[in-house]
């Protein structure tokens, strides 16, 4: 089928509702994905559909469910809850896959399908291609005597709830006494229906906004400090201990300290591994574009950082294999393994919340213990030529850096680093650098800039 105004990648399809993304593509991708999931298993098939809070989700989760009907899945249907809900039910009902209907942090006008594997992660790259070819092919329909049946599940959420609270180093006893004043920014996503409950359940005062799950979101939604003005005035009107942002799915977790500053979303996975090594033996996982700040703190635990390529999927799959215990993404997703291997924001806050029990200091204190970084990311067009002789070409202008070529190529020294790499999702090369300061991290953009400006011409 044809994709344009589509972005397909490894683990999902996204577009601009109404342009790309059309009832009709949503329900041949369902159907394809139901069609594939169903081939790998013996008996009934069953998926997990969930949604977060945008316009368009009501449309497209009716879609998706006639469409797995069609192909002979049972459903299990969610409603609106976050994607890590999505994933921890696919685990809990032992299902074929999962479906969570959300663009995550992109704008307001975007919505997108998530393919889960029946092992709870998102689709990896030898899946995903599989699932495609069904749906490119032709999509094995189901007589009318073998479409599946749906049924709901209202319980997803409180047992995700659940989940959270019994990990074993959480002291919710602890974190229950100190009575955190929490301000809390829900974006009107889908962690309206799910953050005030988990925080409540951990003892905290909630100072919140934007609760509504109408997806009309009255920001861009992507977590990031610039988009965190009205929380940051939110903690110091109200005397706040900390702030919490999550995206719109609610798999990404911003921080704002109790001066009102939002210290950047690189700063969640770090912490919350500060929490988790303390506890637990293993090292740490993230990926390539993730800041340095989580290696100092693994290195003051004598932890090692092990970079896997971008996509959560690649994170995740390496957490397994290494088993480590703590893993994620510099852009707000922590993983905790013996929860589930999905980024998942509200297990983000109850580490968090966890920290500032055990060190007893405000978060602001706690940051100001740790080197600053300044990262840049900058991006441009990807040149028809193959980027290796771009690869080759920095090697030899850094010769004295660490190259890594797991994911395009990361070199790293020892207090900075700059990755470039092809998109997955847009034909552009992204070009990210860190460095102690703003001015560095730009000087090596300009320089590995250069070779690639060299085959664009």
């Amino acid at each position: 089928m044809g994709n344009e105004g589509l972005m397909v990648s490894v683990s999902g399809v996204r577009g601009r509702v109404g342009e790309g993304l059309t009832p009709e593509v949503v329900a041949r991708y369902a159907a394809g994905f139901g069609a594939w999931a169903r081939s790998r298993v013996i008996g009934d098939a069953t998926v997990v559909v969930g949604r977060d809070s945008r316009v368009s989700g009501p449309m497209f989760h009716r879609v998706v469910l006639s469409a797995l009907q069609s192909v002979g899945c049972n459903v299990m249907d969610i409603g609106m809850t976050p994607t890590p809900t999505v994933q921890l039910a696919v685990e809990h009902h032992h299902a074929a896959g999962g479906l969570a209907i959300t663009a995550s942090h992109n704008p307001i006008e975007w919505n997108a399908l998530k393919f889960i594997s029946s092992s709870g992660l998102f689709l990896d790259g030898e899946e995903s291609a599989a699932m495609r070819a069904v749906v490119d092919g032709e999509i094995p329909r189901a007589t009318f005597d073998k479409l599946g049946v749906i049924a709901e599940d209202v319980e997803a959420i409180s047992r995700h709830h659940a989940a959270i609270l019994a990990i074993p180093f959480l002291d919710v006893d602890g974190i229950r006494r100190r009575q955190f004043h929490v301000a809390l920014d829900c974006v009107r996503g889908a962690g309206g229906a799910f953050m005030p409950k988990l925080l409540t359940q951990l003892g905290c005062r909630v100072s919140a906004i934007n609760l509504e799950t109408d997806g009309r979101f009255p920001r861009s939604p992507e977590p990031v400090a610039e988009n965190l003005g009205e929380l940051e005035a939110l903690v110091v009107s109200s005397k706040a201990d900390i702030g919490f942002a999550v995206d719109p799915d609610v798999d990404r977790l911003a921080l704002v300290s109790e001066e009102g500053k939002a210290i950047g979303e690189d700063y969640t996975l770090a912490l919350a591994a500060r929490v988790a090594l303390r506890h637990r033996e293993g090292n740490v996982v993230t990926n390539l574009s993730t800041s340095r700040i989580v290696d100092d703190i693994a290195q003051e635990q004598s932890r090692k950082v092990i970079r896997a390529p971008v996509g959560e999927v690649n994170v995740a799959t390496r957490m397994r294999s290494e088993k480590a215990p703590i893993g994620g993404e510099g852009n707000g997703g922590v993983i905790l393994s013996e929860l589930h291997l999905g980024r998942d924001a509200p297990l983000g806050a109850a580490l968090i919340l966890q920290l500032l029990h055990e060190e007893s200091k405000s978060l602001s204190a706690i940051v100001a213990g740790y080197p600053r970084y300044s990262i840049v990311k900058d991006k441009l067009d990807r040149p028809a030529a193959p980027l290796d002789a771009v690869y080759t070409a920095l090697r030899k202008v850094f010769p004295d850096a660490d190259a890594d070529l797991q994911d395009g190529l990361r070199l790293t020294w020892s207090d900075r680093w700059v990755h470039v790499r092809p998109s997955g999702t847009e034909p552009i090369v992204r070009v990210i650098a860190e460095a102690p300061t703003e001015d560095e991290a730009r000087d090596l953009i300009r320089q590995s800039r250069a070779p690639l400006d060299a085959l664009t011409g």
